[in-house]
């Protein structure tokens, strides 16, 4: 059983679609700076919720 999970949310520069992988074990909760995978600019993300119901939640990194 894996315990990843692959997500999708939009890029706050780009709005260009982005998919991660979301370890459902040591993920939630944790801001992480991750790079668009389209226009390179730096994202904080932080997946919120339990294994059953995730979010992804992202924002510009100097917002």
């Amino acid at each position: 059983m894996s315990l990843t999970r692959t997500m999708l949310f939009h890029c706050p520069y780009c709005m260009e679609p982005n998919e991660i992988e979301v370890d459902e074990t040591s993920d939630i909760n944790v801001m992480q700076v991750i790079d668009c995978q389209v226009c390179c600019q730096p994202i904080e993300m932080t997946v919120t919720g339990d294994s059953e119901n995730l979010t992804v939640d992202v924002k510009q990194e100097n917002e």
